[in-house]
This record gives structure tokens, sequence and C-alpha cells, in this order.
């Protein structure tokens, strides 16, 4: 009979961590959070201290009622939630729902599912951290505050189903001021001059650098036709060159906002899904003979720290798979951001023996190309600095002294980048080999030809998730996280659309954030919410006490609210107008939001109620009647239906593609798996395995 009852959020973490601990303990999922602020009232006496009322999440009543049941018969109770403050928050209900006491050790963390790591945590178990569970609680209050104070004010003046959250708000004014800035800005006329030329039958070229050694701007075709004038037949001559070492440093282990960055990136994941497969190798993944392992660490970490049994292992690991000079000389810890908190480890793999070619067959797809990412990673960040040869040439013509310049580099040694190169935003020149004839000093050249190149002054660009969440993280707002749900909260209100993977905000959006920013600038200002974030972690520390920290932020802000509730004028939002027609009464049809997305509806409401979904085509005829196979939304998943329907019933909840069937002729799709894509004949039994 077990002894012992461990408590974990996911039936997934239960699994892994069950089979580790053996027979004397028995391992339930709590499924998240089970006691929680109601969702139907504030749930704070704000006259008493903020004092939270907290209940039984709604459908968690028989989860709790089992975990009761478990702890009676058991001698022993282990709470081990994730190792943060949410963690520490689920815990501490946990503790008073099932009635422990507070002196009792019963909080067990640790920031991988490993053997090893699990054996020891319950080696050390601890009580539970109050002021963790403060600050996760300051949190939560603040956040209560502000979104069930000024939201019920937005439904009343504006529309129903808007809120304002503390950091999506300051998100959302970000998005609106990039739009702002873009446009209202003035692009500059700037002209860039190339020389084409050529050494001993090799060509290179080389740019406008300025006149007599000074950095000179072409502002004009004026400015370059004065320079070509002063150039014109001039001898060509190499007046300096430069050579020199560059050593470049590889990239840290992954934070939570780097691997959303990179994912981004690299992978093209949202920072959502970035989350949600990181939690599953967090969590474990069936090795087959090896069971279920937890295949990274924690992976909502500000820290860039790494144990030195994992720094031993990849030494050995690099030395063995790449040689001894690929080693960094004395592997250091990495210097954590400013407002990191570093209560956990960088976002690592658990063992570096696990390559991503020996977990290939038991990983997705999208796993085993983010487990590769934070792999490669890892590696490199503990390897050598790469060794860059470069050389800078400075090119002397004309009387004016006119220098233009070459530049060239060649790597002498790989060093990190044998293993991995960290992604670039847009707008971003890569460091690739770009390689110079031999040349000398006084040398003369051959001149193949002159280029002249108008270019315009570009205005910041839009932000895209992982610019977004870095620019949050630089800021000190939000913290790991609140990243993933802020971006999603703020596209599912419909306040901002993703077009081309970048952030534009809607009217409503832009109308929600004026409103704010007028009512309450305090909410949506950057150095107050930063500030705020001290403050949290401040309570987290034990320093600062959770409920002056509400009382003073409540002092101003009830002002506000007063005030806005008196001065705020009603606002009437227009629909957006589409381009289809009502097929039933011939009026235009509008955009709406509607509890699963946007929708069309006939702007005749309430004399006509005719609705229609947003269909996307996807350019495959229905192999029914011939008309278009449309993508569309359901109340759970995507799925793939004739656009004639309800005459045409054709349904298909895997994607069509468009060649046929090589074997009848017939719709092929895509049916894919946890492990991988396959293609299949709907009217035969053609297969073909993708990648």
């Amino acid at each position: 009979m077990a002894e012992n009852l461990v408590i974990v959020e996911s039936p997934a973490k239960a699994k892994t961590i069950g089979k580790y601990l053996g027979k004397k303990f028995i391992v339930k999922a709590s499924m998240g959070h089970v006691i929680d602020l109601p969702k139907s009232q504030l749930g704070v006496d704000i006259d008493n201290d903020f004092s939270p009322k907290y209940i039984t999440i709604r459908g968690k009543g028989n989860i709790l009622k089992e975990l009761k049941e478990a702890k009676k018969k058991v001698k022993r109770v282990y709470l081990a939630a994730d190792p943060d403050r949410e963690g520490e928050a689920i815990a501490w209900h946990l503790s008073r729902a099932l009635q422990l006491n507070d002196s009792e050790k019963c909080r067990v963390v640790f920031n991988e599912i490993t053997k090893d790591a699990i054996k020891d945590a319950f080696k050390h178990p601890r009580t539970i951290d109050k002021n963790l569970v403060d600050a996760q609680q300051a949190r939560r209050i603040l956040d209560r505050l502000v979104g069930y104070k000024i939201s019920p004010l937005l439904w009343k003046k504006v529309k129903k189903g808007l809120s304002a959250g503390r950091v999506q708000s300051v998100a959302l004014k970000m998005i609106n001021d990039r739009e702002n800035e873009i446009i209202n800005f003035k692009p500059e006329e700037f002209w860039h001059v190339i020389l084409e030329l050529e050494s001993n039958g090799e060509a290179f070229e080389a740019k406008f650098y300025g006149y007599n050694g000074k950095k000179t701007e072409l502002k004009s075709k004026v400015d370059v036709d004065e320079l070509l004038a002063t150039i014109k037949d001039q001898p060509i001559i190499i007046s300096e060159i430069k050579k020199s070492e560059r050593r470049k440093n590889p990239s840290p282990p992954f934070t939570t906002s780097s691997l959303q960055q990179e994912a981004a990136r690299k992978l093209n994941f949202r920072a959502a899904k970035t989350m949600s497969i990181a939690q599953q190798l967090y969590e474990g993944i069936d090795l087959g003979k090896e069971g279920t392992v937890g295949l990274i660490t924690y992976m909502r970490t500000d820290s860039t720290r790494v144990s030195k049994t994992a720094q031993e292992e990849v030494k050995g690991y690099i030395i063995q798979n790449y040689g001894e000079e690929f080693i960094s000389k004395g592997i250091k810890q990495n210097k954590k951001s400013k407002n990191a908190q570093d209560a956990h480890e960088a976002v690592r793999p658990t063992s570096v023996l696990r390559t991503p070619k020996s977990l290939k067959n038991y990983l997705s797809r999208d796993q085993l190309r983010l487990y590769r990412l934070i792999w490669e990673r890892f590696v490199a960040s503990q390897m050598a600095p790469a060794i860059l040869d470069t050389m800078t040439v400075d090119i002397k013509v004309g009387e004016k002294d006119a220098i233009f310049r070459a530049t060239g580099s060649k790597v002498k040694f790989p060093g990190f980048r044998k293993v991995y190169v960290e992604g670039i935003d847009d707008n971003k020149e890569t460091e690739e080999d770009k390689l110079l004839p031999s040349l000398e000093k006084d040398q003369k050249l051959n001149l193949v030809g002159i280029n002249p190149e108008q270019k315009f002054t570009q205005p910041p660009p839009r932000y895209t998730e992982a610019r977004l969440v870095k620019t949050m993280e630089e800021l000190g707002i939000g913290r790991p996280s609140t990243y993933a749900p802020t971006l999603e909260t703020i596209q599912k209100r419909g306040y901002v659309k993703l077009e081309q993977r970048k952030f534009i905000p809607t009217e409503l959006g832009k109308l929600v954030i004026s409103l704010i920013e007028e009512f309450f600038p305090e909410i949506i200002n950057i150095e107050f919410t930063a500030d705020m974030e001290n403050n949290l972690d401040k309570i987290e520390e034990g320093t600062l006490d959770w409920v002056k920290v509400l009382r003073e932020f409540y002092l101003d802000f009830e002002k506000s609210l007063k005030h806005a509730e008196e001065e705020m004028k009603e606002v009437e939002i227009q629909d957006e107008v589409s381009d289809e027609i009502c097929e039933k009464c011939g009026r235009p049809m509008v955009y709406k939001m509607g509890r699963y997305g946007k929708f069309l509806a006939c702007s005749g409401f309430p004399e006509c109620r005719n609705t229609k979904p947003i269909v996307k085509k996807i350019d495959v005829k229905c192999p029914k009647c011939g008309g278009d196979i449309v993508e569309r939304k359901g109340k759970r998943k995507v799925f793939y239906g004739c656009i004639n329907y309800p005459e045409c019933d054709f349904i298909s909840f895997d994607k069509p593609i468009s060649r046929p069937c090589p074997k009848c002729n017939g719709l092929l799709i895509e049916k894919k798996s946890k492990k991988k894509t396959q293609v299949q004949c709907i009217d035969c039994d053609y297969k073909e395995d993708t990648q």
C-alpha cells in the first residue's frame, strides 16, 4: 500500500514522476489550479486589506474530493507543482484544502523531470514559501482589480466583451505607438555609390565612405553628381589595408523569452505553440525501453545559469564529438539580465547525450524541431568562440580624396558555429563569408563599373511576436509565464491582427487604448508597469509587504475609476463592411466578432439574421461536386468542407492537397499523427510518408 501522496498539475507529469518514485508513492494530478477567485464577481474585499475570496473552481470539485480521499489513505502528502510563483500558489491552495500543517515540509521542487532530479528533490522537501505565494497573490489581485474594474466601463461605454488587462494594455499601447510612428514617418532620401573593381582578374565591390577619411552621407542626386565628377577618369589606388582577428562569442542558452524569439525566427512558431510544445518536452516523452523521460529543464525562466553537472556533461560531449579545441576556455556563467529572478536554470536538455537524432523516432515533427533548437543552442553556448579574419580596405579616388571602402571576412575557426548560428531579424545583415582578393597598399585597381543607388530611410518595423516579447523583456514588462498569454489575449479580443506575422492594431484596439490612455494613464505607463514587476520581485524576496503595494496602487486607481465613470463618453463602433452580399436580403455583410473568432453577419440585423462563417479557399476541388474546398473553423478545430454546403456534404478533418492520387486519381489528404505526417488517398490504399 502506498504511504505517500504526491500531487502535481498534469497527468503527463504524474505519469513521468510516478515511474521514478515506486510503489510507496501514489501520484495524482490536480489539473492545474483547483482554487481561485470567482469568475462572476470581483472576489476581493478592498476594505479588508484586499482579502481575496477563494472558491473551488467550477468542475474541480470532484478532483478535490478525490485528493482528499487519497490523503486519508497515506501517511504523508507532497505538493510538487511547478517551481515558480504560480506553482507555489497551487501548492498553498492545496495545502489549505487538504488541511496540512503550515510547518509541514510538504513542498517539493525540481527544475527537470529526470530520475536523479526527482530522487534528490524528495530528499529535500521544504515548507511552502509564503513570500512566493504572496507575490503571486499580489499579481493575481492586481490583475483582477484592473480587469474587473475597467472592463465593465468599456462594456458600458463601448461594447460588451471588451477587457483591459494590466500587462495586455501596455503591449497594445506598444503596438499602437509603433503603428503611429510608421504612419507619421517621413522618409529621407540618401544614396549609395558602389564601385565594381577588379584586381588581377578577381572582381569585388567598394562602397563610398566619405572625403578625406571623414564619413560623408550622400543625401541627394546633386551630391552623387558632384562625387561622380570628382572621380571621373581618376586613378583608383588602395590607400590603407587593415587586417584584424575578430572573436564572436556564442549566445547564452535559452530563457523563456529568447526561446520564443528564436522559435519564431527559425521555426515560424507562435509564442503559444512554443510554450505548449516545450511543456510536453518538460513533462515527459515516452522513449520506449527507457520509459517516459523529461527531455528539457523547466521552460519558464529568465535565467541563463547552467548547473556544474550539465557543464561537465556537455564538455565531455564536445571533446568527444568535435575536439578539445572546441571547448570554451573556462566555461563561465552568463550574466543574468537586469530583472532576472534567477530561480531556475536556463532552458536546456536534461541530458546532452540525448541527441536530436537519437530521439527522431519518439518525437513528433514539431517536438523534434523545438528540441533540436534547444539542444543545439545549449551545446553551442558552451563552445569556443568563432574566430574570423577580417579585412578593411580603403580606396582613394580623385583630387578630393574620395574614399571607398571594401570589407571582407573569412572564418578562421568555426567554434560554436559548427553547431549553431543564431537567427536574425529582418533588415539585419548576416555574417556570411565575404572574401576579398589578395590586395596591397598603393596598388592601382581597374574600374569595371559605377552603380549609384537611390535609397530612402525606412520606418521602424512593426512588431512580430518575437520582437514584441524581446522589447517587453528589455523594458521589464511581464515575466516568462505572461508573454504568450498576453499576446493571445490581445488577438482574441480583436484589438490587433496579424498580417505577415506582424501586429497591426485594429480600429477597436486603437479606440480601447485611446480611452485607457486618457483615463488610466498609469496602467499603460511602461515605467510604472516595470516598477510594479520589481515590487512583485521584492514581495517574493520578503522585503516588501504585498498589502502595502496594493494599497498604494489602488489609492490613485480608485480616483481614475471615479473620473472615468463620470467623464468617459459612450462610443458607437461601426462594423467593418465586407465585400460579401447577403443572399437573403441583398444588404452588405459586415464582420462581427464571436466566441470562436470573426464571422459574417447581415448589416440588416435584426430584420435579417443571416450569418455565415469566413471561409478560406485552399485551391483544391471537391471530389463530390467539383466546387471549391474551403477551410472552416469549428468549435474545437479547423476542418475542410465544400463551399456548396448544404447542397454538398463533403467534409474532411484532414487537410486535402492539390495533387491527385497517382494510383487512382482520387483526393489526397495529409494525415498528421504525433510522430509523423502521412499523405493518404481517400478512395484507395495509396500512402506515402513525408517529413
